[in-house]
Order: C-alpha cells, then sequence, then structure tokens
C-alpha cells in the first residue's frame, strides 16, 4: 500500500477531526447546535436557491409577452450576472468563508437576494433587468450552497451526507412551492407584485433562521495564536497550491462544470419551453415545475444515503448520468406521460447534483481548505451555469426549436458523467 501524505496543515486538520470526532462522536454528533445550524441551511437553502434561483424562470415567459423580449435576452440575465459575479467574487467568497466563518455571509447574500426579487418586481427596462440580475446571482454565491456546504462540512464528520441531504431538502422544497406559490400571486396581483412578495418572503423566512445559526466549533480552536501563524498558515498555502494543480481537482471542477450546465440549460428555459413552444396553460406548467423540484426531495435523501453507504465517486457518477437520461424525453413532450416521466428522473439528478461536489471534494481533499477549493469549484460551475442556458435560448431563437438545445444538454451531461468515472474513490496517496 502506498503511504499518505500528511502536510503540517493535515495533521492539523486530523487533530481538528479527532477533537471533534471524541467531542460529538455518534449519536452526539446530533445536538442541539447541530440540528439547529442544519435547520438554518435548510430554511436559507430553501429561500436563496429554492424560491430565489429555481422561482425566476417562472417569470420569464411574462417578460417576454409584455416586454417583448426574446428568449436569449431573458435567459442572458442569468448569462451576464454569472459571468460577471461568479469569477469576481466566487473564490473571494470562499476566502472569506474560511477567513471569517460562513455564517456572515450568509447573512450579507440573504440580504441581496431578496432585494434583488423586489427590484426584479419593478424593472421595465432590460439595464435593470441585468442589474438586479447580478444582485440575485450575488446574493446566491454569498449565501447560497457555498457557506451552507462549509457550515455543514464543518460541524459534521461520521453524518455529513447525510446531514447534507436534508439540508438541502430545502432546495426541493422551496423549488417545488415557488411555482405554486408564484401562480396563486400572478392571478391576484400580477407578476412583478408577486416578485416583490417573494423578496420579502426571503428576507422574512430566511434572516431569522442564520442569524440563530452557530458558527462551526473548529472556528473555535486558536490557529491564530501568535506562536502558530506562520507554520500553519504557509503549510495551509501549500497544501490548498498542491490541491489545485491535482488532476482529481480538475476532473471534479470540469465534471461538475458539465452536470451543472445540463441541469441549467433544461431547467432556466423549461417553463418558456412548456408555456410558448408546447403552449401548456400556467396552471399546468406550474405543476411540471413544481413536479421536478418535489422529486428532487426524493433525489437529495437517496443520494445522501448512498453517499453515506457506498463510494462517492461511483454516486456521482449515477447522479451525472440520470441528469443525461432525462433530457431526451422533452423531445416527445407532446405526450404528457413522458414530461411526467422527465420530472421524475430529471427531478431526482438534479436533488443530488449540487449536494455530491462538497460531498466529493471533501472525500479527496479533507475539509481544512473545503472553502476555498469549493470556491474555485463553484466559480467554474457559475460560468457553465450562465453559459448553457443562454446558449439553449440562442439555439431556439435561431434554429426555431428546442431540438438542437436538447442535444447540446445530453453531451454535456454524458461528459460530466465521464469526468466523474475518472476521479479516485478517496484521499491521495503519495
Amino acid at each position: 500500500m502506498t503511504a499518505q501524505i500528511r502536510t503540517p496543515a493535515m495533521q492539523e486538520a486530523s487533530n481538528s477531526a479527532n477533537f471533534i470526532a471524541a467531542d460529538l462522536a455518534p449519536p452526539a454528533e446530533w445536538n442541539r447546535g447541530s440540528f439547529q445550524v442544519t435547520a438554518a441551511a435548510f430554511t436559507v437553502l430553501f429561500c436563496i436557491v429554492g424560491m430565489a434561483l429555481w422561482g425566476l424562470p417562472f417569470y420569464y415567459d411574462f417578460m417576454v409577452q409584455q416586454f417583448g423580449w426574446t428568449r436569449g435576452q431573458v435567459t442572458s440575465g442569468n448569462a451576464l450576472s454569472k459571468l460577471v459575479v461568479g469569477p469576481l467574487f466566487g473564490f473571494f467568497a470562499g476566502w472569506m468563508v474560511d477567513r471569517f466563518g460562513p455564517r456572515r455571509l450568509m447573512l450579507a447574500g440573504i440580504l441581496m437576494a431578496g432585494a434583488a426579487l423586489i427590484g426584479l418586481g419593478s424593472i421595465s427596462t432590460l439595464g435593470m433587468f441585468y442589474f438586479f440580475y447580478m444582485l440575485n446571482a450575488l446574493g446566491y454565491v454569498c449565501g447560497g450552497p457555498l457557506p451552507s456546504q462549509v457550515l455543514l462540512s464543518r460541524w459534521f464528520e461520521r453524518s455529513r451526507g447525510k446531514a447534507m441531504g436534508f439540508a438541502y431538502l430545502g432546495i426541493g422544497l422551496g423549488g417545488a412551492a415557488v411555482p405554486w406559490i408564484s401562480h396563486t400571486l400572478v392571478q391576484h396581483f400580477g407578476w412583478q407584485a408577486a416578485l416583490r412578495a417573494l423578496g420579502f418572503l426571503i428576507l422574512v423566512i430566511a434572516l431569522p433562521a442564520a442569524l440563530l445559526a452557530k458558527e462551526p466549533p473548529q472556528a473555535k480552536k486558536p490557529y491564530h495564536a501568535k506562536t502558530s501563524v506562520s507554520p500553519v498558515a504557509l503549510a495551509e498555502f501549500t497544501e490548498a497550491r498542491n490541491a489545485f494543480t491535482t488532476v482529481p481537482f480538475f476532473l471534479l471542477t470540469l465534471g461538475s462544470m458539465f452536470s451543472i450546465a445540463a441541469v441549467s440549460g433544461a431547467q432556466q428555459n423549461l417553463k418558456l419551453f412548456l408555456s410558448l413552444d408546447l403552449h401548456f396553460a400556467q396552471g399546468q406548467a406550474a405543476r411540471i415545475l413544481s413536479l421536478v423540484l418535489a422529486f428532487s426531495i426524493a433525489g437529495r435523501l437517496l443520494m445522501g444515503w448512498l453517499a453515506d453507504c457506498f463510494p462517492k465517486k461511483y454516486v456521482m457518477v449515477l447522479i451525472y448520468i440520470l441528469v443525461a437520461a432525462a433530457i431526451p424525453l422533452l423531445f416527445a413532450g407532446r405526450a404528457p406521460a413522458a414530461i411526467y416521466i422527465f420530472a421524475a428522473v430529471f427531478g431526482i439528478g438534479l436533488g443530488g447534483d449540487y449536494m455530491i461536489v462538497p460531498l466529493m471534494t471533501a472525500e479527496i481533499f479533507g475539509v481544512q481548505l473545503l472553502g476555498r477549493l469549493l470556491g474555485v469549484i463553484l466559480t467554474a460551475g457559475s460560468v457553465a451555469e450562465a453559459v448553457s442556458p443562454w446558449l439553449v435560448g440562442r439555439l431556439r431563437d435561431t434554429t426555431g426549436s428546442y431540438s438542437a438545445g436538447f442535444l447540446v444538454l445530453v453531451a454535456l451531461g454524458l461528459l460530466g458523467a465521464a469526468s466523474a468515472a475518472m476521479l479516485p474513490r478517496g484521499k491521495q496517496s503519495a
């Protein structure tokens, strides 16, 4: 067997893990503080991702019809905002998480996401649309998966997959609820007032939950004592540099980008496809969108359990294959049965897609540098998440059909699965 590399930073992380394991060993790992943190992550993901991110595409067709914008234009808000915000702030947000803790960044993200939806409910020009979409993307980077993933990864060790799976149920429940909430609000008050109401809901629900959450126990360890600042900082810098240049990190980033592109390209265009191409009624479209996110709940539970029981690499491959396999069903979209099967398969794959990346990152590289590693991975993923929906929308505008765009998404999903299949099963060895 090969010997495992153990740098000083890894030894420090190991000592921290042993300390936490002794203090929080199952069943004590699930105590009042960890339950509170998991509930806070659940609530914030419900709002920031379920409502703010997955809820916005519900309104695209209203913007096309009222303002005369094209599909490429309404999906370009997501593209432009993430291409600007992701590269500029993604790595910085990861550094902020490691330096100041995930809770503070989460609070800032909630404020920005709520303000963005309130602003998007008052727009009339593309310029304001882009501005508030950028604010929403910044809220997602600061308050979405990154701080929640780091918070949970540092609180939990043996039950990390289960905790992550439960917290990520918030995305599924939020995404399943927001089409019906939006549909009801639109019927009574119009689509712009509905968007403003969603923004206020995010502030009212998510802010108290984040304020009650506690920083992970590791944050209390005296890493910055005068006698240990220089050696530990140097070791962490060296370990981070080494991690960023490894083949597994490249494959993990690439696989995540491909699969997120497939997921986002389908999800961001789904309401446009159902409403404007297949001429589904608003209630029917809301039902399909809600079913996708409802099935993602089962996907998160299932994939979280599988990640604790089997090698996470194979769970990642399964998730990416499910995403790729679901999209061809949209070619038979005029058959209701095909759309419902798509909702089930795609929803299960979507449920595990975002959750598996931090689990696999922690599995290969440990949790000590998780914020910085995820900052880069999520920044790269945000670029793919931005470009893919816009590309699919542009292909629809130029060809008059979604067929070419859907084929691109299938290819991206398969490339993601191939990248995941080449990952190692565990930590790096010398």
